[in-house]
């Protein structure tokens, strides 16, 4: 009979003890791992003070914000300026130069159209090679960007011609060029001399 107590006694004891060490672990195997307790926050009170401080800073960022947009939409503005006058220096790099030269292929036409030929075979082979010459200069210049205004029998165009005086005639309509006194020139798209020309009106009736 005392035997019998006793092993009562001991699964008492196994099942109460089974049931505390399950009461213990569920609430461990519930929390997640590594987690933080729970700290209470307690709620900061902000005073009038610091708010309008908090404010002229926000402000202040603000008008700092637009200021360095500004200045970067300035900055690309004065790139995008320098790149493009960049450009249009090398495109126009010899605009000076051919000023200087166009002179001179007017003297040499000059010389060719004065230069009497007539029975000497000498000047008639001196004309041949100031021609040739002529000739490879114009094509060097033509190369070079230079284009030569063809104004005669054209509408008098002030953008391109410079009217020195009038003549009547009826053999070209009213404004447009009866003679061209000097020739003018582009330099690609830029207008590097205008024509001296005279430009026809009709005659008075």
């Amino acid at each position: 009979m005392t035997m019998k107590k006793s092993n009562v006694h001991t699964e008492h004891q196994s099942a109460d003890g089974a049931a505390k060490a399950a009461a213990t672990v569920a609430p461990a195997a519930a929390a997640p791992a590594g987690a933080e307790p729970l700290v209470p926050v307690e709620p900061t009170t902000v005073t009038a003070e610091q708010l309008n401080e908090l404010k002229e800073r926000a402000a202040k960022a603000d008008e700092h914000w637009d200021r360095l947009l500004r200045t970067t939409a300035d900055f690309d503005n004065f790139k995008k300026r320098a790149a493009r006058e960049k450009q249009e220096a090398i495109k126009y790099a010899n605009e000076g130069l051919l000023q200087k030269l166009v002179p001179v292929l007017e003297h040499l036409d000059m010389a060719l159209a004065a230069a009497p030929t007539a029975g000497d075979p000498v000047a008639e082979s001196l004309q041949k090679g100031v021609t040739m010459i002529s000739q490879q200069l114009r094509s060097v210049l033509a190369e070079a960007g230079l284009e030569e205004l063809s104004a005669l029998g054209k509408p008098f165009d002030p953008n391109f011609h410079e009217a020195i005086s009038q003549q009547e005639t009826t053999e070209v309509p009213d404004g447009h060029v009866v003679h061209e006194v000097r020739k003018g020139y582009k330099y690609r798209d830029r207008l590097l001399r205008p024509a001296s020309v005279v430009v026809a009106k009709q005659p008075a009736s």
